[in-house]
């Protein structure tokens, strides 16, 4: 006989995940306003942060004037936050709605490895493009000499490197026993070992915080320093200086608002970080962060608007739309 319901001595209704299973978990049936107003929200979300990434992924593969080694790893980190508005917004996005889990165990088990390497390798790109910035401010005569393309790519083909083996890594035991991620048909949990827990914040936000950090305080005495001696020839430097250090600025900012809320609730919450509300709640905090490096990186610069432009109104299908003047309006 097949289980559709049952309700509890408080008049709460649950339901089974897959009513003709005798394994399947419950769940508590939520008004259906609530998941309406969510579904949309992450919607919205999800549709944002791939429309936002795909211009940047465009703009930088279709115009020649953008084939500069910072582009490059804008580009990277433009394809990280784009898988992340694809397929871990909508799903993570479920999973903090619904419940029960509906895309077979295999998933269960590939998902947070998915999560882990595409997060991680979006947090390496932030570091490089700091470095990068980095240089080009505190040592610009030699930037050219000491940054070029084929050094970007190889630093990104070794950022998601590393992202694989040290997601591989973290979540070696929930991908070689996959048993370990449900204890009913339509759960999907992940078990993280504490010691893990501890070596994943020192990984990735202590480490990444104090080099961020780091290198943007040097850039901020290096442009300042340097904006009083360029002052006197040409504003335009100056201003450049001052943007990079901006820029970096707020993306320091972003980083903490979105990474440290997660440790903490990692930390506190304890283990079983896939069965928690709080812990949901937090990855979505950490994806939303894939909707805001599109706006960081890209949206202040006047190249990316106009290309947006020439995107938008279907001009890069002109023949030589490649070779447009990106920059012909900045002052």
């Amino acid at each position: 006989m097949s289980n559709w319901g049952a309700t509890n001595t408080e008049n709460e209704t649950f339901q089974y995940c897959f009513p003709n299973n005798n394994l399947s978990c419950t769940k508590n049936v939520k008004p259906g306003f609530e998941y309406i107003i969510v579904y949309i929200f992450i919607s919205t979300i999800s549709v944002f942060t791939v429309f936002l990434n795909l211009l940047v992924i465009i703009s930088i593969s279709h115009f020649k004037q953008l084939h500069t080694p910072t582009n490059v790893l804008i580009f990277s980190l433009a394809v990280a936050d784009l898988i992340v508005g694809l397929i871990l917004m909508p799903v993570q996005g479920i999973k903090l709605i619904e419940p029960c889990w509906f895309f077979g165990e295999i998933f269960c088990s590939i998902f947070p490895f998915i999560f882990y390497v595409v997060v991680t390798a979006s947090l390496g790109n932030l570091i490089i493009i700091s470095v990068d910035r980095y240089i080009a401010v505190n040592d610009p005569l030699r930037y050219a000499s000491r940054v070029n393309i084929n050094r970007a790519v190889f630093s990104i083909v070794a950022n998601w490197v590393f992202s694989f083996v040290y997601s591989l890594f973290i979540l070696y035991d929930s991908l070689l026993y996959p048993e370990k991620n449900y204890t009913c048909i339509g759960e999907c949990i992940l078990v993280i070992k504490l010691g893990y827990i501890i070596t994943d914040v020192l990984v990735t936000l202590v480490t990444p915080c104090c080099l961020i950090i780091t290198l943007y305080l040097k850039i901020c005495i290096v442009a300042k320093k340097q904006a009083k001696h360029i002052n006197s020839l040409t504003d335009k430097k100056a201003k450049s200086e001052k943007k990079a250090a901006r820029t970096l600025g707020i993306i320091v900012m972003v980083y903490l608002l979105c990474w440290i809320p997660y440790y903490i609730a990692a930390l506190t919450v304890g283990q079983d970080t896939g069965d928690s509300f709080v812990i949901n709640i937090m990855y979505w905090i950490l994806c939303m962060n894939s909707c805001m490096n599109p706006l960081i990186y890209a949206m202040f610069y006047k190249w990316f608007r106009i290309s947006a432009k020439y995107i938008l109104t279907l001009k890069i299908f002109k023949p030589s739309s490649e070779y447009f003047n990106l920059f012909m309006e900045e002052k």
